[in-house]
């Protein structure tokens, strides 16, 4: 039974990665697993909605929105969180995002950005690069010294462009500068020609969970615009803090 939810994961996984349908032969070389098995498996998530068939393939089915959406009201990613990450994509002229530290992950939960590389081409899910990233940068720095070494132990610090930082002892310097001057930034690190700054979402709001709001814009553009970018993230900040709060105030508790 788990090799079978394993690979129904990785079927799905492999969808999803695909800019269109996915026939089911080519889903089982991708896999390397018999094309039988994968029929199967493609028939249980296309029961259960996560997968349509298509006269092209296989493609992702209508109930995928519906955990998304779940995931961002368990997640407090509320709509007046993601209208605020779009007004301060248009005044900041920068791709924003907002992320945040959950039971030893960081990941980015909500962007307002042009999907483009060249000014970053972040996506929301799970980020395995905090140490390259600058909301990464100002998460880890927020964290205790226990958690951060459990992060960076499970996900490593590998290098992604020339410039990224791969010594823990660069790290913790700049994870130090970062706690001093309450803003992270990086340059390059984690895609040439971009540069990201980051600043903290006030932690009263979130019960305590460290995050962060963040943008990414050429590098070119920074040198001349990073200062207003900063101030604009850091009343983007307040006022995200603003909507956690009342999400945790009126959403769903646990148990």
């Amino acid at each position: 039974m788990p090799q079978s939810v394993d690979r129904a994961l990785d079927v799905l996984d492999a969808v999803a990665a695909s800019d269109g349908p996915v026939p089911a032969k080519a889903l089982a070389r991708r896999l390397g697993c018999g094309l039988s098995t994968v029929y199967d498996l493609l028939g249980s998530l296309t029961a259960r909605g996560h997968l349509v068939r298509t006269a092209s393939g296989y493609a992702l089915g209508y109930r995928v929105p519906a955990l998304h959406d779940a995931f961002r009201r368990q997640m407090r990613v509320t709509d007046g969180l993601q209208d605020l990450l779009t007004e301060a994509r248009r005044t900041a002229g920068a791709d924003t995002y907002f992320s945040a530290y959950r039971d030893g992950d960081i990941a980015v939960l909500a962007g307002a950005a042009t999907g483009h590389p060249a000014t970053g081409g972040f996506t929301t899910g799970l980020d395995d690069t905090a140490h390259a990233t600058a909301h990464g940068k100002m998460l880890l720095a927020a964290l205790p010294p226990a958690a951060r070494q459990r992060y960076l132990t499970a996900y490593g610090m590998r290098a992604i462009t020339p410039r990224t930082v791969t010594s823990p002892a660069r790290l913790d310097a700049q994870l130090r500068q970062v706690r001093r001057q309450g803003l992270a930034v990086e340059i390059e690190e984690c895609a040439p020609g971009v540069a990201c700054v980051a600043v903290p979402v006030p932690s009263g709001a979130t019960g305590g969970a460290p995050a962060a709001v963040s943008a990414a814009l050429p590098l070119e553009d920074f040198r001349e615009r990073g200062p207003q970018v900063t101030e604009e993230l850091r009343r983007v900040a307040a006022e995200a803090a603003k909507f956690r709060k009342t999400a945790d105030i009126t959403g769903p508790t646990a148990g």
